[in-house]
Protein backbone atom coordinates (compact mmCIF):
# COMPACT_ATOMS: atom_id res chain seq x y z
CA UNK A 1 0.00 0.00 0.00
CA UNK A 2 1.23 3.95 -0.47
CA UNK A 3 0.49 6.14 2.69
CA UNK A 4 -2.17 7.11 0.83
CA UNK A 5 -3.82 3.72 0.82
CA UNK A 6 -2.40 3.20 4.33
CA UNK A 7 -4.78 5.90 5.77
CA UNK A 8 -7.86 5.10 4.00
CA UNK A 9 -10.07 3.42 7.30
CA UNK A 10 -11.00 7.10 8.13
CA UNK A 11 -14.54 7.72 7.18
CA UNK A 12 -14.37 11.00 5.25
CA UNK A 13 -15.98 13.06 8.47
CA UNK A 14 -14.28 11.69 10.87
CA UNK A 15 -11.50 13.50 12.85
CA UNK A 16 -7.89 12.85 11.63
CA UNK A 17 -5.18 15.83 12.64
CA UNK A 18 -6.03 18.07 15.84
CA UNK A 19 -3.89 20.50 17.47
CA UNK A 20 -4.10 23.17 20.51
CA UNK A 21 -7.05 25.31 19.58
CA UNK A 22 -7.53 24.68 16.27
CA UNK A 23 -10.69 22.77 14.60
CA UNK A 24 -10.02 19.12 13.53
CA UNK A 25 -9.05 18.41 9.90
CA UNK A 26 -11.36 15.38 9.05
CA UNK A 27 -9.75 12.15 7.50
CA UNK A 28 -11.85 13.24 4.23
CA UNK A 29 -10.32 16.76 3.97
CA UNK A 30 -6.44 15.00 4.66
CA UNK A 31 -7.07 12.90 1.89
CA UNK A 32 -7.82 15.73 -0.52
CA UNK A 33 -4.60 17.51 1.12
CA UNK A 34 -2.88 14.69 0.19
CA UNK A 35 -4.31 14.51 -3.24
CA UNK A 36 -3.41 18.17 -3.95
CA UNK A 37 -0.21 18.26 -2.70
CA UNK A 38 0.84 15.25 -5.22
CA UNK A 39 -0.78 17.72 -8.08
CA UNK A 40 0.91 20.59 -6.79
CA UNK A 41 4.63 18.78 -6.24
CA UNK A 42 4.41 17.51 -10.09
CA UNK A 43 3.32 20.89 -11.29
CA UNK A 44 6.58 22.07 -9.52
CA UNK A 45 8.20 19.19 -11.19
CA UNK A 46 8.69 16.96 -8.43
CA UNK A 47 7.64 13.86 -8.42
CA UNK A 48 8.16 9.91 -7.48
CA UNK A 49 11.43 9.27 -6.82
CA UNK A 50 12.62 13.08 -6.05
CA UNK A 51 13.83 13.93 -2.69
CA UNK A 52 12.09 16.38 -0.52
CA UNK A 53 13.25 17.73 2.77
CA UNK A 54 10.81 18.70 5.44
CA UNK A 55 12.25 20.91 8.60
CA UNK A 56 9.39 22.36 10.20
CA UNK A 57 8.07 22.90 13.60
CA UNK A 58 6.28 19.90 15.77
CA UNK A 59 2.56 20.61 15.06
CA UNK A 60 -0.13 19.64 12.72
CA UNK A 61 0.94 20.67 9.65
CA UNK A 62 4.38 18.99 10.40
CA UNK A 63 2.28 15.45 9.92
CA UNK A 64 -0.14 16.82 6.95
CA UNK A 65 3.22 17.88 4.88
CA UNK A 66 5.43 14.89 6.08
CA UNK A 67 2.17 12.48 4.58
CA UNK A 68 1.06 15.09 1.72
CA UNK A 69 4.65 15.09 0.55
CA UNK A 70 5.84 11.30 0.60
CA UNK A 71 2.52 10.59 -1.81
CA UNK A 72 4.46 12.22 -4.11
CA UNK A 73 7.85 11.88 -3.93
CA UNK A 74 10.42 10.43 -1.14
CA UNK A 75 10.50 12.55 2.35
CA UNK A 76 13.52 13.36 4.42
CA UNK A 77 12.37 15.34 7.70
CA UNK A 78 15.15 16.96 9.52
CA UNK A 79 15.75 18.27 13.06
CA UNK A 80 14.48 22.00 13.05
CA UNK A 81 18.08 22.95 16.08
CA UNK A 82 20.39 21.68 13.05
CA UNK A 83 23.32 24.46 12.13
CA UNK A 84 24.23 25.22 8.42
CA UNK A 85 27.26 22.45 8.66
CA UNK A 86 25.02 19.88 10.15
CA UNK A 87 22.68 20.89 7.10
CA UNK A 88 24.97 21.02 4.72
CA UNK A 89 25.99 17.25 5.46
CA UNK A 90 22.38 15.91 5.74
CA UNK A 91 21.15 17.95 2.34
CA UNK A 92 23.78 16.67 0.78
CA UNK A 93 23.75 12.45 1.67
CA UNK A 94 19.85 13.09 0.95
CA UNK A 95 20.34 14.27 -2.23
CA UNK A 96 17.35 16.62 -2.20
CA UNK A 97 15.86 18.16 -4.87
CA UNK A 98 13.78 20.51 -2.93
CA UNK A 99 13.04 21.72 1.09
CA UNK A 100 9.88 22.74 2.55
CA UNK A 101 10.59 25.20 5.12
CA UNK A 102 7.53 27.64 6.52
CA UNK A 103 6.80 30.94 4.94
CA UNK A 104 9.24 33.12 6.52
CA UNK A 105 11.95 30.86 7.26
CA UNK A 106 15.44 32.50 6.85
CA UNK A 107 17.52 30.59 8.87
CA UNK A 108 20.41 27.93 7.38
CA UNK A 109 18.09 25.83 5.92
CA UNK A 110 17.52 28.36 2.91
CA UNK A 111 21.10 29.86 2.89
CA UNK A 112 22.73 26.29 2.47
CA UNK A 113 19.71 24.63 0.38
CA UNK A 114 20.50 27.91 -2.11
CA UNK A 115 24.28 27.85 -2.50
CA UNK A 116 23.56 24.11 -3.13
CA UNK A 117 20.85 24.55 -5.97
CA UNK A 118 17.86 22.77 -3.95
CA UNK A 119 14.53 23.82 -4.45
CA UNK A 120 13.12 26.00 -1.54
CA UNK A 121 9.48 25.69 -0.84
CA UNK A 122 7.40 27.68 1.72
CA UNK A 123 4.57 25.97 3.82
CA UNK A 124 1.54 28.27 4.50
CA UNK A 125 -0.26 27.30 7.08
CA UNK A 126 -4.27 27.79 6.89
CA UNK A 127 -4.40 30.18 10.14
CA UNK A 128 -7.70 29.84 10.14
CA UNK A 129 -8.77 26.64 9.29
CA UNK A 130 -8.30 23.14 10.22
CA UNK A 131 -5.65 21.88 11.74
CA UNK A 132 -2.57 20.73 8.81
CA UNK A 133 -4.65 22.25 6.04
CA UNK A 134 -1.63 24.38 4.59
CA UNK A 135 -0.17 25.48 0.34
CA UNK A 136 2.90 25.80 -0.73
CA UNK A 137 4.94 28.17 -2.67
CA UNK A 138 8.06 28.14 -4.38
CA UNK A 139 9.44 28.31 -8.26
CA UNK A 140 9.48 24.52 -10.18
CA UNK A 141 12.51 22.89 -9.75
CA UNK A 142 11.89 21.15 -13.21
CA UNK A 143 10.11 18.46 -15.16
CA UNK A 144 8.33 15.82 -12.90
CA UNK A 145 10.02 12.40 -14.32
CA UNK A 146 7.49 10.37 -12.62
CA UNK A 147 4.10 12.37 -12.05
CA UNK A 148 1.45 10.68 -9.72
CA UNK A 149 1.11 8.64 -7.09
CA UNK A 150 3.70 6.68 -5.36
CA UNK A 151 3.66 2.93 -5.44
CA UNK A 152 4.29 0.83 -2.35
CA UNK A 153 7.69 -0.12 -3.45
CA UNK A 154 8.87 3.59 -3.36
CA UNK A 155 10.99 5.07 -1.23
CA UNK A 156 8.72 6.85 1.21
CA UNK A 157 11.12 8.27 4.08
CA UNK A 158 14.82 8.81 4.82
CA UNK A 159 16.38 9.39 8.11
CA UNK A 160 19.61 8.68 9.68
CA UNK A 161 20.59 6.64 12.24
CA UNK A 162 22.30 8.61 15.07
CA UNK A 163 25.65 8.66 14.19
CA UNK A 164 26.97 8.59 17.71
CA UNK A 165 30.11 6.96 17.05
CA UNK A 166 30.63 6.64 13.42
CA UNK A 167 29.09 8.65 10.72
CA UNK A 168 25.23 8.24 10.21
CA UNK A 169 23.69 5.96 8.55
CA UNK A 170 20.76 6.36 5.54
CA UNK A 171 17.92 4.49 6.34
CA UNK A 172 15.04 3.90 3.23
CA UNK A 173 11.62 2.99 4.18
CA UNK A 174 9.15 2.18 1.71
CA UNK A 175 5.96 2.93 1.49
CA UNK A 176 5.37 -0.87 2.14
CA UNK A 177 7.25 -0.78 5.06
CA UNK A 178 5.78 1.68 6.58
CA UNK A 179 2.13 0.29 5.98
CA UNK A 180 3.78 -3.21 7.63
CA UNK A 181 4.50 -1.17 10.77
CA UNK A 182 1.23 0.90 10.99
CA UNK A 183 -0.67 -2.47 11.03
CA UNK A 184 1.59 -3.81 13.37
CA UNK A 185 1.07 -1.03 15.90
CA UNK A 186 -2.36 -0.88 15.25
CA UNK A 187 -2.79 -4.75 16.15
CA UNK A 188 -0.56 -4.55 19.10
CA UNK A 189 -2.67 -1.58 20.73
CA UNK A 190 -5.75 -2.64 19.32
CA UNK A 191 -6.71 0.29 17.65
CA UNK A 192 -9.86 1.60 16.02
CA UNK A 193 -11.51 4.48 14.80
CA UNK A 194 -12.70 5.52 18.47
CA UNK A 195 -8.86 5.90 19.58
CA UNK A 196 -7.13 9.19 19.81
CA UNK A 197 -3.25 9.61 20.11
CA UNK A 198 -1.76 12.40 21.86
CA UNK A 199 2.06 13.40 19.88
CA UNK A 200 4.35 14.95 22.06
CA UNK A 201 7.10 12.97 20.03
CA UNK A 202 9.14 15.00 17.61
CA UNK A 203 8.11 14.65 13.99
CA UNK A 204 11.52 13.91 12.50
CA UNK A 205 11.68 10.86 14.17
CA UNK A 206 10.59 7.64 13.50
CA UNK A 207 8.55 6.80 16.82
CA UNK A 208 6.79 10.36 16.25
CA UNK A 209 6.18 9.79 12.71
CA UNK A 210 5.25 5.75 12.38
CA UNK A 211 3.82 5.17 16.06
CA UNK A 212 1.81 8.21 17.26
CA UNK A 213 0.91 9.67 13.50
CA UNK A 214 0.32 6.98 10.90
CA UNK A 215 -0.51 3.93 13.12
CA UNK A 216 -3.62 6.49 14.57
CA UNK A 217 -4.56 7.52 11.18
CA UNK A 218 -4.17 3.70 9.48
CA UNK A 219 -6.78 2.54 12.48
CA UNK A 220 -8.95 5.76 11.01
CA UNK A 221 -8.60 7.61 14.62
CA UNK A 222 -7.07 10.91 15.16
CA UNK A 223 -3.90 12.55 16.83
CA UNK A 224 -3.34 15.31 18.59
CA UNK A 225 -0.30 17.19 17.03
CA UNK A 226 1.60 19.35 19.77
CA UNK A 227 4.18 22.11 18.87
CA UNK A 228 6.74 19.34 20.76
CA UNK A 229 7.45 17.50 24.78
CA UNK A 230 6.67 20.75 26.97
CA UNK A 231 6.15 19.28 31.16
CA UNK A 232 4.36 22.50 31.28
CA UNK A 233 0.96 21.63 28.95
CA UNK A 234 1.08 18.34 29.04
CA UNK A 235 -2.12 18.02 31.82
CA UNK A 236 -3.59 21.31 29.94
CA UNK A 237 -3.21 19.16 26.30
CA UNK A 238 -4.60 15.98 28.40
CA UNK A 239 -7.59 17.91 29.09
CA UNK A 240 -8.10 19.92 25.88
CA UNK A 241 -7.21 16.43 23.39
CA UNK A 242 -9.09 13.92 26.22
CA UNK A 243 -6.91 11.33 24.18
CA UNK A 244 -7.06 7.59 24.72
CA UNK A 245 -3.08 7.21 24.72
CA UNK A 246 0.12 8.33 24.30
CA UNK A 247 3.30 7.46 23.31
CA UNK A 248 6.86 8.52 24.34
CA UNK A 249 9.98 7.99 25.67
CA UNK A 250 11.06 7.43 29.15
CA UNK A 251 12.44 10.57 30.32
CA UNK A 252 9.27 12.40 28.70
CA UNK A 253 6.95 10.05 31.51
CA UNK A 254 9.64 11.12 34.16
CA UNK A 255 8.94 14.69 33.48
CA UNK A 256 5.41 14.10 33.34
CA UNK A 257 5.08 12.25 36.55
CA UNK A 258 7.54 14.98 38.29
CA UNK A 259 4.44 17.78 38.08
CA UNK A 260 1.46 15.07 38.38
CA UNK A 261 0.87 15.93 41.97
CA UNK A 262 0.17 19.43 40.76
CA UNK A 263 -2.56 18.50 38.47
CA UNK A 264 -4.76 15.89 40.09
CA UNK A 265 -7.94 17.41 38.23
CA UNK A 266 -6.68 16.24 34.62
CA UNK A 267 -5.62 13.12 36.24
CA UNK A 268 -8.82 12.69 37.55
CA UNK A 269 -10.88 13.24 34.36
CA UNK A 270 -7.84 11.57 31.91
CA UNK A 271 -9.24 8.68 29.62
CA UNK A 272 -6.53 7.11 28.44
CA UNK A 273 -6.79 3.40 27.93
CA UNK A 274 -2.72 2.86 27.65
CA UNK A 275 0.22 4.49 28.15
CA UNK A 276 2.99 3.62 25.64
CA UNK A 277 6.79 3.42 26.27
CA UNK A 278 9.34 3.36 23.48
CA UNK A 279 12.75 4.31 22.08
CA UNK A 280 14.67 3.65 24.89
CA UNK A 281 14.32 1.58 28.15
CA UNK A 282 11.88 1.99 30.58
CA UNK A 283 12.80 1.71 34.32
CA UNK A 284 10.69 -0.38 36.04
CA UNK A 285 10.10 1.74 38.93
CA UNK A 286 8.97 4.38 36.49
CA UNK A 287 6.68 2.09 34.75
CA UNK A 288 4.68 1.11 38.05
CA UNK A 289 4.46 5.00 38.74
CA UNK A 290 3.20 5.63 35.57
CA UNK A 291 0.46 3.32 36.36
CA UNK A 292 -0.63 4.09 39.71
CA UNK A 293 -0.54 7.59 39.05
CA UNK A 294 -2.65 7.61 35.65
CA UNK A 295 -4.71 4.29 36.66
CA UNK A 296 -3.89 2.92 33.33
CA UNK A 297 -1.55 0.21 31.90
CA UNK A 298 2.04 1.33 30.58
CA UNK A 299 3.27 -0.71 27.48
CA UNK A 300 7.01 -0.88 26.53
CA UNK A 301 7.99 -1.80 23.57
CA UNK A 302 11.19 -1.78 21.79
CA UNK A 303 11.56 0.20 18.12
CA UNK A 304 14.11 1.74 15.87
CA UNK A 305 14.68 3.42 12.77
CA UNK A 306 15.75 0.34 10.57
CA UNK A 307 12.43 -1.88 11.54
CA UNK A 308 9.93 1.51 10.52
CA UNK A 309 10.44 1.58 14.58
CA UNK A 310 8.34 -1.32 16.13
CA UNK A 311 9.52 -5.28 16.37
CA UNK A 312 8.38 -6.04 19.86
CA UNK A 313 6.13 -5.61 22.47
CA UNK A 314 4.39 -5.78 25.99
CA UNK A 315 0.71 -6.92 24.93
CA UNK A 316 -2.21 -4.89 26.14
CA UNK A 317 -4.39 -6.60 29.07
CA UNK A 318 -5.20 -9.38 29.63
CA UNK A 319 -1.75 -10.20 28.25
CA UNK A 320 0.70 -10.39 30.50
CA UNK A 321 2.84 -7.48 30.68
CA UNK A 322 6.75 -8.30 31.97
CA UNK A 323 8.37 -4.86 33.55
CA UNK A 324 11.70 -5.15 32.33
CA UNK A 325 11.16 -6.78 29.73
CA UNK A 326 10.27 -4.94 25.87
CA UNK A 327 7.78 -7.57 25.35
CA UNK A 328 6.89 -10.21 22.44
CA UNK A 329 7.71 -10.30 18.93
CA UNK A 330 4.86 -7.78 17.85
CA UNK A 331 5.21 -7.19 13.63
CA UNK A 332 8.81 -9.01 12.78
CA UNK A 333 10.00 -11.67 13.47
CA UNK A 334 12.48 -11.64 16.16
CA UNK A 335 15.63 -13.99 17.55
CA UNK A 336 19.02 -14.09 19.49
CA UNK A 337 21.99 -15.00 17.52
CA UNK A 338 25.52 -16.08 18.51
CA UNK A 339 28.14 -14.32 16.57
CA UNK A 340 28.54 -17.34 14.65
CA UNK A 341 25.25 -17.22 13.18
CA UNK A 342 23.60 -19.67 15.37
CA UNK A 343 20.19 -19.14 17.44
CA UNK A 344 21.20 -19.28 21.49
CA UNK A 345 19.11 -21.70 23.87
CA UNK A 346 16.10 -19.77 25.08
CA UNK A 347 17.82 -17.64 28.57
CA UNK A 348 21.31 -17.26 26.72
CA UNK A 349 22.36 -14.04 25.95
CA UNK A 350 23.35 -12.99 22.38
CA UNK A 351 22.38 -10.52 19.35
CA UNK A 352 18.76 -9.64 18.62
CA UNK A 353 18.08 -9.99 15.19
CA UNK A 354 14.46 -9.16 12.86
CA UNK A 355 13.56 -10.09 9.54
CA UNK A 356 10.02 -9.15 8.06
CA UNK A 357 7.70 -7.00 6.50
CA UNK A 358 8.69 -3.74 7.87
CA UNK A 359 12.54 -3.81 7.63
CA UNK A 360 14.89 -1.78 5.45
CA UNK A 361 16.22 -3.28 2.55
CA UNK A 362 18.89 -1.80 3.20
CA UNK A 363 21.64 1.07 4.10
CA UNK A 364 21.69 3.40 1.26
CA UNK A 365 25.14 3.58 -0.55
CA UNK A 366 26.82 1.60 2.28
CA UNK A 367 27.19 -1.82 1.70
CA UNK A 368 30.06 -2.30 4.54
CA UNK A 369 27.37 -1.64 6.76
CA UNK A 370 24.93 -3.49 4.88
CA UNK A 371 27.66 -6.57 4.73
CA UNK A 372 27.35 -6.46 8.97
CA UNK A 373 23.82 -5.68 9.19
CA UNK A 374 22.61 -8.20 7.12
CA UNK A 375 24.47 -11.46 7.91
CA UNK A 376 22.43 -14.55 8.06
CA UNK A 377 19.84 -13.15 6.73
CA UNK A 378 18.46 -11.48 9.51
CA UNK A 379 19.10 -7.84 10.12
CA UNK A 380 21.78 -7.59 13.34
CA UNK A 381 19.98 -4.57 15.81
CA UNK A 382 22.94 -3.85 17.25
CA UNK A 383 21.25 -4.73 20.93
CA UNK A 384 22.07 -7.55 22.84
CA UNK A 385 19.49 -9.86 24.69
CA UNK A 386 17.69 -12.73 25.90
CA UNK A 387 14.45 -14.64 25.14
CA UNK A 388 12.55 -16.22 27.83
CA UNK A 389 10.27 -19.40 27.15
CA UNK A 390 7.18 -17.23 26.52
CA UNK A 391 9.11 -15.23 23.81
CA UNK A 392 9.42 -11.82 26.12
CA UNK A 393 12.68 -10.28 25.16
CA UNK A 394 14.89 -8.61 27.36
CA UNK A 395 17.70 -5.96 25.90
CA UNK A 396 20.48 -6.44 28.20
CA UNK A 397 22.13 -3.02 26.33
CA UNK A 398 23.34 -1.84 22.99
CA UNK A 399 26.79 -3.95 21.82
CA UNK A 400 28.58 -1.15 21.44
CA UNK A 401 27.79 0.23 24.94
CA UNK A 402 28.38 -2.51 26.81
CA UNK A 403 31.00 -1.76 29.59
CA UNK A 404 34.80 -3.71 29.48
CA UNK A 405 36.32 -3.40 32.41
CA UNK A 406 39.55 -5.61 32.27
CA UNK A 407 37.50 -8.43 30.40
CA UNK A 408 34.30 -7.93 32.94
CA UNK A 409 31.63 -7.40 30.68
CA UNK A 410 28.81 -5.17 32.43
CA UNK A 411 25.52 -4.06 30.89
CA UNK A 412 24.71 -0.26 32.01
CA UNK A 413 21.43 -1.46 32.17
CA UNK A 414 21.88 -3.90 34.93
CA UNK A 415 23.66 -0.93 37.30
CA UNK A 416 20.89 1.77 36.13
CA UNK A 417 17.77 -0.37 37.44
CA UNK A 418 19.87 -0.67 40.99
CA UNK A 419 20.14 2.68 40.98
CA UNK A 420 16.98 3.34 40.62
CA UNK A 421 15.85 1.54 43.10
CA UNK A 422 17.35 4.49 45.45
CA UNK A 423 14.38 6.52 46.88
CA UNK A 424 16.22 9.90 46.35
CA UNK A 425 17.12 9.20 42.55
CA UNK A 426 15.16 10.26 40.28
CA UNK A 427 17.34 9.33 37.16
CA UNK A 428 20.22 8.01 35.73
CA UNK A 429 22.29 6.73 33.09
CA UNK A 430 25.52 4.44 33.59
CA UNK A 431 28.17 4.76 30.84
CA UNK A 432 32.12 3.70 30.74
CA UNK A 433 34.69 5.91 31.54
CA UNK A 434 38.08 5.47 30.35
CA UNK A 435 40.65 4.24 32.77
CA UNK A 436 44.64 3.67 32.03
CA UNK A 437 45.19 0.56 33.30
CA UNK A 438 41.37 -1.58 32.65
CA UNK A 439 40.64 0.38 29.56
CA UNK A 440 36.78 1.11 31.08
CA UNK A 441 35.44 1.75 34.34
CA UNK A 442 31.84 2.25 35.46
CA UNK A 443 30.44 5.48 35.88
CA UNK A 444 27.13 6.71 36.23
CA UNK A 445 25.63 10.62 36.31
CA UNK A 446 22.63 10.73 38.97
CA UNK A 447 19.74 13.30 38.82
CA UNK A 448 18.03 13.93 42.82
CA UNK A 449 14.39 13.97 43.24
CA UNK A 450 13.48 17.09 44.15
CA UNK A 451 14.29 18.36 48.09
CA UNK A 452 16.32 15.04 48.09
CA UNK A 453 19.91 14.25 49.27
CA UNK A 454 22.21 11.43 48.29
CA UNK A 455 26.31 11.71 48.14
CA UNK A 456 28.49 9.85 45.99
CA UNK A 457 29.01 7.65 48.50
CA UNK A 458 25.55 7.08 49.50
CA UNK A 459 25.21 5.83 45.79
CA UNK A 460 27.93 3.64 45.48
CA UNK A 461 27.60 1.65 48.77
CA UNK A 462 23.74 1.38 47.92
CA UNK A 463 25.06 -0.66 44.78
CA UNK A 464 27.60 -2.18 46.26
CA UNK A 465 24.85 -4.16 48.54
CA UNK A 466 23.44 -5.34 45.13
CA UNK A 467 25.79 -5.65 42.73
CA UNK A 468 29.27 -7.47 42.53
CA UNK A 469 31.63 -5.04 43.24
CA UNK A 470 33.02 -5.14 39.53
CA UNK A 471 30.29 -3.28 38.43
CA UNK A 472 29.82 -0.88 41.33
CA UNK A 473 30.37 2.50 39.63
CA UNK A 474 33.93 3.94 40.26
CA UNK A 475 32.69 7.39 40.12
CA UNK A 476 28.92 8.78 40.72
CA UNK A 477 28.37 12.50 38.88
CA UNK A 478 25.27 14.49 40.73
CA UNK A 479 23.71 16.53 37.79
CA UNK A 480 20.72 18.91 37.47
CA UNK A 481 19.87 17.31 33.98
CA UNK A 482 21.51 14.38 32.06
CA UNK A 483 22.61 15.31 28.38
CA UNK A 484 19.84 13.90 25.98
CA UNK A 485 19.66 13.44 22.30
CA UNK A 486 17.13 15.39 19.72
CA UNK A 487 14.42 12.80 20.69
CA UNK A 488 14.64 12.98 24.89
CA UNK A 489 16.86 9.63 24.95
CA UNK A 490 19.77 9.86 27.05
CA UNK A 491 23.03 9.60 25.48
CA UNK A 492 25.73 7.02 26.99
CA UNK A 493 28.02 7.27 24.31
CA UNK A 494 30.19 9.95 24.58
CA UNK A 495 29.32 10.73 27.94
CA UNK A 496 32.10 10.47 29.84
CA UNK A 497 34.23 12.96 27.83
CA UNK A 498 31.02 15.26 27.66
CA UNK A 499 31.47 15.43 31.61
CA UNK A 500 35.74 15.59 31.21
CA UNK A 501 35.93 12.22 32.60
CA UNK A 502 38.73 9.67 32.30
Amino acid sequence: MNIIETIAAGTDEAPAVLAPGRPALAHGGLRRQMQRMVEQLNRLGIGRGDRVAIMLANGPEMATAFLSAAAAATTAPLNPAYREDELDFYLGDIGAKAILVAKDETGPAVTVAERRGIGVLRLIADEGGPAGNFTIAGGATGAATSPGLAEPGDIALLLHTSGTTSRPKLVPLTHANLAASARHIGATLSLTAEDRGLNIMPLFHIHGLVAAVLSSLAAGGAVFCTPGFNALRYFQWLVEAAPTWTTAVPTMHQAILARAGRNQNALATNRLRFIRSSSSSLPPQVMTELEATFGCPVIESYGMTEASHQMTSNPLPPGVRKPGSVGVAAGPEVAIMAEDGRFVATGETGEIVIRGPNVTAGYENNPTANAEAFAHGWFHTGDQGTMDDEGYVRVTGRLKEIINRGGEKISPREVDEVIMDHPAVAQVVTFAMPHDKLGEEVAAAVVLREGMEASERDIRDFVAGRLADFKVPRRVVMLDEIPKGATGKLQRIGLAAKLGLG
